[in-house]
């Protein structure tokens, strides 16, 4: 090691490795302090300000071209967990809304049509043709052909058409009186939407602009035998031809093919039906012999296809003629019905891809 250079502190070798400039002692005393002088801070060029990286945090914020933070892969999840804790926080507080008839949009969106997402595009692999018949704002009566042993057809068309729509728009279920007479069903079908299937909840869904679902078969529909699929039974008295007549709605048909094959009714044990204050006790494939095991669906292959709509508006002034209210509710069960065959020339194998 060399020695020390003369006259630097031993102790300070090493700990500098730039030399320090040392002004001149002609220098100017601001000069010599580390300061500029007055005339030469005027004449010098103020150099643009770096941004601190608070500052390009603050850009970011507040909307700039490029965001203060890139997200990472975890941050998709974690954005998941924080709405999903929010929307925990805001169902314990009571903090959302729903309508006069119960309908909660918020947690159907956020619960139930997952749900039904995963059945209609996974399981039953669903078709939907037609949506463009569907208006994009203002009422219309939705008719469809009812099937399946378990009412599944409803619950499916009302998520798929919210799905397919351009503007996703709800479609106000109409539902038998049983339905709202079981305690939990009953919650779940008003929190969805659903209400009694009766002219006066029918007229005011319409007055408000609402898609209505309606299924004039009711549990004739989705009793019936399979031997008896896709064959429409009767429409009823056709009250739901008078609710559309009396506020002049457009109605909508729609041909449903799969639902028949969910459920396979083979039999109806009517004593069973008569004793549990059933419209009907089914016996399928898989149901009562598998016991809860039963209750899963067979994975039909589904079309769904909206026709045409059928105007009423010129003929609001014959909401109570029954030869009117025959005559239409004839045309919309025979638009259906043949539907139905199309759809089912489309679909030569039920299990099908």
């Amino acid at each position: 090691m060399s020695a020390p250079e003369e006259g630097r502190d031993p102790q300070s070798v090493g700990r500098f490795d730039v030399p320090q400039q040392v002004p001149p002692p002609d220098a100017e005393p601001a000069r010599r302090n580390g300061h500029r002088s007055a005339a030469q801070a005027a004449s010098t060029p103020t150099p643009a300000a770096t941004p601190t990286p608070a500052a390009e945090v603050d850009a970011g914020l507040s909307g700039g071209t490029e965001p203060a933070v890139v997200d990472r892969p975890g941050d998709h999840w974690d954005r998941k967990v924080a709405n999903g804790l929010a929307f925990l926080r805001r169902r314990l507080s009571g903090d959302y809304e729903v309508d006069e008839f119960g309908f909660d949009s918020e947690l159907t969106d956020a619960v139930f049509h997952p749900l039904l997402r995963l059945l209609y595009r996974d399981w039953f692999r669903t078709e939907v043709s037609g949506v463009a018949h569907v208006p994009v704002d203002g009422p219309a009566l939705v008719v469809g052909n009812h099937s399946g042993t378990v009412a599944l057809d409803a619950l499916i068309l009302s998520a798929a058409l919210h799905d397919k729509h351009p503007a996703h728009r709800y479609l106000r279920l109409l539902g038998a009186d049983l339905v709202f007479r079981m305690p939990v069903v009953s919650e779940l079908a008003r929190k969805t939407g659903g209400t009694v299937a009766c002219n006066p909840d029918a007229e005011r869904l319409l007055g408000n602009g609402d898609l209505v679902g309606v299924f004039p078969e009711g549990f004739k529909g989705i009793g019936k035998l399979y031997a008896d699929r896709y064959k429409l039974q009767r429409f009823g008295r056709g009250g739901f031809v008078s609710a559309a007549l009396r506020t002049g709605t457009p109605i909508v048909p729609v041909a449903i093919v799969g639902g028949e094959e969910i459920y396979p009714m083979l039999a109806d044990i009517k004593p069973l039906a008569r004793l549990l204050k059933l419209p009907y006790f089914p016996v399928t494939p898989t149901f009562p012999l598998l016991g809860p095991l039963g209750m899963v669906p067979l994975p039909s292959k589904w079309l769904i296809e909206f026709c045409p709509p059928i105007p009423t508006a010129h003929l609001t002034d014959s909401a109570d003629d029954p030869l009117v209210v025959f005559n239409l509710a004839d045309q919309v069960r025979e638009t259906i019905q043949q539907t139905l065959h199309t759809l089912l020339e489309r679909r030569p194998d039920p299990f099908g891809p």
